[in-house]
């Protein structure tokens, strides 16, 4: 069967529906899945469970993005399983990150070389965008910790752009990794990452709206993901 078929996403979107809804409480109203080699995303939306509601508006952020973590780190083995079940490919490396604010998120994972026959693959940006989102894109990067040894830029449809940022923690970070204090880096690195990101400057290269910016790591490759959710401009 190939991937691109819309039953196979009805699948997936209705699995990660249903398996969210029944660890969280309350399962996103929206699930949107795109595969492209060498990529896979899966996109919720309206996703907050009451209680996580109720933290939030206590000011406990912090304590909603550690549950989560917890469950999803018990969930992404069995993810990853089932995933393999209906598209027949093994993902490897499944991350994940939230929007609380606009009760969003994204899974999102890597399709090994060699499973590649029946995926289309992924896009590059146009030329005259190439250029300047790569530059912003490591200036972020530079103004948090240092100058990514390599980035890559990788379009998964009309609305989804991944970047892959390799060789961009500093000593300390790696350190923190080291002793095992993983956790505590991500919850720092999470809104620090993201602030960083000049996202009206962004906007005006692309030409479109960003409507959701995730991050996730690597730690043991030293790698660095944001995902961009984008929207067509709207009228002024």
């Amino acid at each position: 069967m190939a991937v691109n078929d819309s039953k196979v996403y009805a699948q997936i979107s209705s699995y990660i529906g249903r398996l969210i809804r029944e660890k969280f409480g309350k399962g996103p109203t929206s699930v949107y899945v795109t595969i492209k080699h060498p990529y896979m995303t899966i996109y919720l939306k309206d996703f907050l469970a009451p209680m996580e509601r109720v933290l939030l508006e206590k000011g406990e952020k912090k304590r909603v993005e550690e549950t989560r973590d917890v469950l999803m780190e018990e969930l992404l083995p069995e993810i990853m399983c089932k995933l393999e079940e209906i598209v027949s490919i093994k993902v490897k490396d499944l991350h994940y990150d939230w929007n609380l604010e606009n009760r969003s998120g994204i899974i999102f994972g890597c399709i090994p070389e060699g499973t590649s026959h029946e995926h289309r693959a992924v896009s590059p940006l146009p030329a005259e965008v190439e250029g300047p989102f790569y530059k912003e894109i490591n200036e972020a990067s530079k103004r948090g910790q240092k100058m990514p040894e390599r980035t890559e830029v990788f379009v998964l449809n009309d609305r989804t752009i991944l970047t892959k940022r390799t060789g961009i923690l500093v000593n300390v970070e790696k350190e923190l990794i080291k002793n095992q204090f993983t956790e505590e880096l991500k919850l720092t690195k999470r809104p620090m990452e993201k602030r960083l990101i000049d996202q009206g400057k962004l906007e005006d290269i692309l030409g479109k709206d960003i409507d959701d910016t995730f991050v996730d790591w690597n730690f043991d490759q030293d790698i660095g993901y944001f995902v961009f959710i984008t929207t067509s401009k709207k009228e002024t």
